[in-house]
Protein backbone atom coordinates (compact mmCIF):
# COMPACT_ATOMS: atom_id res chain seq x y z
CA UNK A 1 0.00 0.00 0.00
CA UNK A 2 1.11 3.48 -0.64
CA UNK A 3 2.47 5.79 1.99
CA UNK A 4 -0.52 8.15 2.09
CA UNK A 5 -2.91 5.35 2.95
CA UNK A 6 -0.54 3.94 5.55
CA UNK A 7 -0.18 7.37 7.18
CA UNK A 8 -3.94 7.82 7.22
CA UNK A 9 -4.45 4.38 8.76
CA UNK A 10 -1.80 4.93 11.42
CA UNK A 11 -3.15 8.35 12.40
CA UNK A 12 -6.74 7.06 12.51
CA UNK A 13 -5.91 4.04 14.62
CA UNK A 14 -3.66 6.04 16.93
CA UNK A 15 -6.47 8.51 17.55
CA UNK A 16 -8.99 5.73 18.17
CA UNK A 17 -6.69 3.91 20.59
CA UNK A 18 -5.86 7.09 22.50
CA UNK A 19 -9.58 7.84 22.88
CA UNK A 20 -10.35 4.28 23.95
CA UNK A 21 -7.62 4.09 26.57
CA UNK A 22 -8.43 7.50 28.04
CA UNK A 23 -12.16 6.80 28.14
CA UNK A 24 -11.56 3.34 29.63
CA UNK A 25 -9.41 4.84 32.36
CA UNK A 26 -12.11 7.36 33.22
CA UNK A 27 -14.72 4.60 33.21
CA UNK A 28 -12.67 2.49 35.64
CA UNK A 29 -12.16 5.47 37.93
CA UNK A 30 -15.87 6.31 37.84
CA UNK A 31 -16.80 2.69 38.52
CA UNK A 32 -14.48 2.59 41.54
CA UNK A 33 -15.92 5.87 42.82
CA UNK A 34 -19.49 4.60 42.41
CA UNK A 35 -18.62 1.38 44.23
CA UNK A 36 -17.05 3.31 47.10
CA UNK A 37 -20.09 5.57 47.35
CA UNK A 38 -22.42 2.57 47.43
CA UNK A 39 -20.35 0.93 50.15
CA UNK A 40 -20.64 4.05 52.31
CA UNK A 41 -24.40 4.35 51.97
CA UNK A 42 -25.35 0.67 52.31
CA UNK A 43 -24.74 -1.11 55.64
CA UNK A 44 -22.29 -3.99 55.45
CA UNK A 45 -24.92 -6.46 56.65
CA UNK A 46 -27.21 -5.47 53.79
CA UNK A 47 -24.59 -5.99 51.09
CA UNK A 48 -25.47 -9.29 49.40
CA UNK A 49 -23.36 -10.46 46.47
CA UNK A 50 -25.31 -10.60 43.23
CA UNK A 51 -25.92 -14.00 41.74
CA UNK A 52 -24.54 -14.58 38.24
CA UNK A 53 -27.10 -14.28 35.49
CA UNK A 54 -27.85 -17.35 33.39
CA UNK A 55 -26.35 -17.33 29.91
CA UNK A 56 -28.51 -17.37 26.82
CA UNK A 57 -25.47 -18.40 24.74
CA UNK A 58 -23.31 -21.06 26.42
CA UNK A 59 -20.17 -19.64 24.82
CA UNK A 60 -20.79 -16.08 26.01
CA UNK A 61 -22.13 -15.86 29.57
CA UNK A 62 -22.13 -12.09 29.44
CA UNK A 63 -24.05 -9.95 26.96
CA UNK A 64 -21.57 -8.53 24.44
CA UNK A 65 -22.34 -5.93 21.80
CA UNK A 66 -22.37 -7.49 18.37
CA UNK A 67 -21.22 -4.23 16.83
CA UNK A 68 -18.63 -1.77 18.14
CA UNK A 69 -19.78 1.83 17.79
CA UNK A 70 -22.92 0.33 16.30
CA UNK A 71 -21.04 -0.43 13.07
CA UNK A 72 -17.97 -2.67 13.36
CA UNK A 73 -18.82 -6.41 13.58
CA UNK A 74 -17.94 -7.89 16.97
CA UNK A 75 -19.14 -11.49 16.84
CA UNK A 76 -15.98 -13.23 18.06
CA UNK A 77 -15.47 -11.43 21.37
CA UNK A 78 -15.92 -13.60 24.49
CA UNK A 79 -15.69 -12.94 28.22
CA UNK A 80 -12.21 -13.99 29.32
CA UNK A 81 -13.04 -13.69 33.03
CA UNK A 82 -15.23 -16.81 33.09
CA UNK A 83 -14.17 -20.47 32.76
CA UNK A 84 -13.29 -21.49 29.22
CA UNK A 85 -15.95 -23.35 27.24
CA UNK A 86 -15.00 -24.73 23.81
CA UNK A 87 -16.94 -24.23 20.59
CA UNK A 88 -17.29 -26.66 17.68
CA UNK A 89 -16.29 -26.22 14.06
CA UNK A 90 -19.79 -25.14 13.05
CA UNK A 91 -19.74 -22.26 15.51
CA UNK A 92 -16.30 -21.18 14.26
CA UNK A 93 -17.59 -20.97 10.70
CA UNK A 94 -20.68 -19.15 11.94
CA UNK A 95 -18.52 -16.49 13.61
CA UNK A 96 -16.43 -16.10 10.46
CA UNK A 97 -19.52 -15.77 8.26
CA UNK A 98 -21.11 -13.16 10.52
CA UNK A 99 -17.91 -11.10 10.62
CA UNK A 100 -17.60 -11.38 6.83
CA UNK A 101 -21.16 -10.75 5.65
CA UNK A 102 -22.72 -8.52 8.31
CA UNK A 103 -24.11 -5.43 6.54
CA UNK A 104 -21.57 -2.92 8.01
CA UNK A 105 -18.76 -4.87 6.32
CA UNK A 106 -20.02 -3.65 2.95
CA UNK A 107 -19.78 -0.06 4.15
CA UNK A 108 -16.24 -0.71 5.34
CA UNK A 109 -15.40 -2.19 1.95
CA UNK A 110 -16.73 0.92 0.21
CA UNK A 111 -14.69 3.17 2.52
CA UNK A 112 -11.48 1.30 1.79
CA UNK A 113 -12.31 1.27 -1.92
CA UNK A 114 -12.66 5.05 -1.88
CA UNK A 115 -9.32 5.48 -0.10
CA UNK A 116 -7.54 3.12 -2.51
CA UNK A 117 -9.08 4.87 -5.52
CA UNK A 118 -8.15 8.37 -4.36
CA UNK A 119 -4.63 7.15 -3.67
CA UNK A 120 -4.54 5.35 -7.07
CA UNK A 121 -3.24 2.31 -5.27
CA UNK A 122 -3.97 0.07 -8.26
CA UNK A 123 -3.59 2.08 -11.51
CA UNK A 124 -4.66 -0.93 -13.58
CA UNK A 125 -8.18 -0.62 -12.16
CA UNK A 126 -8.67 2.77 -13.82
CA UNK A 127 -11.14 5.41 -12.66
CA UNK A 128 -14.82 6.23 -12.83
CA UNK A 129 -17.64 3.90 -11.86
CA UNK A 130 -15.91 0.87 -13.36
CA UNK A 131 -12.71 1.60 -11.47
CA UNK A 132 -14.54 2.07 -8.18
CA UNK A 133 -16.38 -1.22 -8.74
CA UNK A 134 -13.04 -3.00 -9.11
CA UNK A 135 -11.65 -1.35 -5.98
CA UNK A 136 -14.83 -2.20 -4.08
CA UNK A 137 -14.86 -5.80 -5.24
CA UNK A 138 -11.23 -6.46 -4.34
CA UNK A 139 -11.35 -4.70 -0.94
CA UNK A 140 -14.49 -6.64 -0.02
CA UNK A 141 -12.86 -9.85 -1.22
CA UNK A 142 -9.86 -9.13 1.03
CA UNK A 143 -12.14 -8.88 4.07
CA UNK A 144 -14.23 -11.95 3.29
CA UNK A 145 -11.31 -14.20 2.38
CA UNK A 146 -9.27 -13.04 5.37
CA UNK A 147 -12.10 -13.54 7.87
CA UNK A 148 -13.23 -16.91 6.52
CA UNK A 149 -9.67 -18.25 6.52
CA UNK A 150 -8.40 -16.94 9.88
CA UNK A 151 -11.59 -17.21 11.93
CA UNK A 152 -13.11 -20.18 10.11
CA UNK A 153 -11.20 -22.72 8.07
CA UNK A 154 -7.72 -22.26 9.56
CA UNK A 155 -9.02 -22.25 13.14
CA UNK A 156 -10.76 -25.54 12.38
CA UNK A 157 -7.65 -27.00 10.71
CA UNK A 158 -5.30 -25.99 13.55
CA UNK A 159 -7.81 -26.78 16.33
CA UNK A 160 -7.64 -23.19 17.61
CA UNK A 161 -10.32 -20.99 19.11
CA UNK A 162 -10.87 -17.88 16.92
CA UNK A 163 -12.52 -15.84 19.67
CA UNK A 164 -10.94 -12.83 21.36
CA UNK A 165 -11.14 -13.42 25.12
CA UNK A 166 -11.54 -9.99 26.65
CA UNK A 167 -9.48 -9.45 29.82
CA UNK A 168 -11.73 -6.61 31.08
CA UNK A 169 -9.78 -5.96 34.31
CA UNK A 170 -6.31 -4.75 35.26
CA UNK A 171 -4.01 -1.87 34.25
CA UNK A 172 -5.00 -0.28 30.96
CA UNK A 173 -1.56 -0.61 29.36
CA UNK A 174 -1.39 -4.26 30.35
CA UNK A 175 -4.77 -4.82 28.75
CA UNK A 176 -3.66 -2.98 25.62
CA UNK A 177 -0.54 -5.11 25.34
CA UNK A 178 -2.61 -8.24 25.87
CA UNK A 179 -5.07 -7.21 23.14
CA UNK A 180 -2.40 -6.37 20.57
CA UNK A 181 -0.50 -9.64 21.07
CA UNK A 182 -3.53 -11.93 20.67
CA UNK A 183 -2.80 -12.06 16.93
CA UNK A 184 0.24 -14.13 17.90
CA UNK A 185 -1.20 -15.99 20.90
CA UNK A 186 -4.56 -17.75 21.03
CA UNK A 187 -6.27 -20.66 22.77
CA UNK A 188 -6.51 -24.22 21.53
CA UNK A 189 -9.82 -26.05 21.50
CA UNK A 190 -8.88 -27.24 25.00
CA UNK A 191 -8.25 -23.73 26.29
CA UNK A 192 -4.45 -23.89 26.37
CA UNK A 193 -2.32 -21.01 25.00
CA UNK A 194 -0.59 -21.58 21.67
CA UNK A 195 0.92 -19.70 18.76
CA UNK A 196 -1.84 -18.25 16.57
CA UNK A 197 -1.21 -20.28 13.43
CA UNK A 198 -4.71 -19.57 12.11
CA UNK A 199 -4.09 -15.79 12.11
CA UNK A 200 -0.64 -15.88 10.53
CA UNK A 201 -1.15 -18.72 8.05
CA UNK A 202 -4.68 -17.62 7.17
CA UNK A 203 -3.65 -14.08 6.35
CA UNK A 204 -0.65 -15.38 4.43
CA UNK A 205 -2.88 -17.55 2.27
CA UNK A 206 -5.37 -14.72 1.85
CA UNK A 207 -2.63 -12.33 0.71
CA UNK A 208 -1.38 -14.95 -1.76
CA UNK A 209 -4.88 -15.43 -3.20
CA UNK A 210 -5.17 -11.68 -3.71
CA UNK A 211 -2.33 -11.90 -6.23
CA UNK A 212 -5.00 -13.19 -8.60
CA UNK A 213 -6.89 -9.89 -8.63
CA UNK A 214 -4.10 -7.36 -7.96
CA UNK A 215 -2.27 -7.41 -11.32
CA UNK A 216 0.09 -4.55 -10.44
CA UNK A 217 1.01 -5.77 -6.95
CA UNK A 218 2.12 -9.35 -7.33
CA UNK A 219 5.13 -11.12 -5.94
CA UNK A 220 6.68 -11.93 -2.60
CA UNK A 221 7.15 -8.42 -1.22
CA UNK A 222 3.61 -7.11 -1.91
CA UNK A 223 2.15 -10.37 -0.57
CA UNK A 224 4.09 -10.11 2.70
CA UNK A 225 3.08 -6.44 3.00
CA UNK A 226 -0.61 -7.25 2.58
CA UNK A 227 -0.45 -10.11 5.08
CA UNK A 228 1.42 -7.97 7.63
CA UNK A 229 -1.02 -5.09 7.20
CA UNK A 230 -3.97 -7.39 7.81
CA UNK A 231 -2.38 -8.89 10.94
CA UNK A 232 -1.67 -5.40 12.27
CA UNK A 233 -5.26 -4.37 11.53
CA UNK A 234 -6.54 -7.41 13.42
CA UNK A 235 -4.34 -6.50 16.39
CA UNK A 236 -5.83 -3.02 16.53
CA UNK A 237 -9.29 -4.51 16.15
CA UNK A 238 -8.61 -6.55 19.29
CA UNK A 239 -7.85 -3.33 21.15
CA UNK A 240 -11.26 -2.00 20.12
CA UNK A 241 -12.88 -5.18 21.40
CA UNK A 242 -11.05 -4.88 24.73
CA UNK A 243 -11.89 -1.27 25.54
CA UNK A 244 -15.24 -0.65 23.83
CA UNK A 245 -17.36 -1.83 26.83
CA UNK A 246 -15.45 0.58 29.12
CA UNK A 247 -16.01 3.45 26.72
CA UNK A 248 -19.68 2.56 26.39
CA UNK A 249 -20.12 2.61 30.18
CA UNK A 250 -18.42 5.99 30.33
CA UNK A 251 -20.68 7.40 27.63
CA UNK A 252 -23.78 6.06 29.37
CA UNK A 253 -22.62 7.61 32.65
CA UNK A 254 -22.18 10.98 30.97
CA UNK A 255 -25.62 10.67 29.39
CA UNK A 256 -27.17 9.86 32.78
CA UNK A 257 -25.41 12.86 34.33
CA UNK A 258 -26.73 15.09 31.55
CA UNK A 259 -30.29 13.86 32.01
CA UNK A 260 -30.08 14.34 35.78
CA UNK A 261 -28.79 17.88 35.31
CA UNK A 262 -31.57 18.66 32.83
CA UNK A 263 -34.19 17.45 35.30
CA UNK A 264 -32.61 19.23 38.26
CA UNK A 265 -30.78 22.30 36.97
Amino acid sequence: MKSSYMRLSCLTWAGVLTLLVSQATQAQQQQAADAAASAETVPAAAQVPAEPKPASDPTQPEAIDKRILGVLPNYRTADGTVPFRPIDWKYKLKIAAKDSFDWPSYITGAAFAGIYMIDKDHPAFGGGVAGFARYYGTSTADQVIGNMLTEGFMSVAFHEDPRYFRRANGPKWGRLGYALTRVLVCKTDHGNPTFNFAEVVGNGIGASISNLYYPDQRGLSPTITRAGTQIATDALSNALKEFWPDVKRRLHHRQAEGQAFAQNP
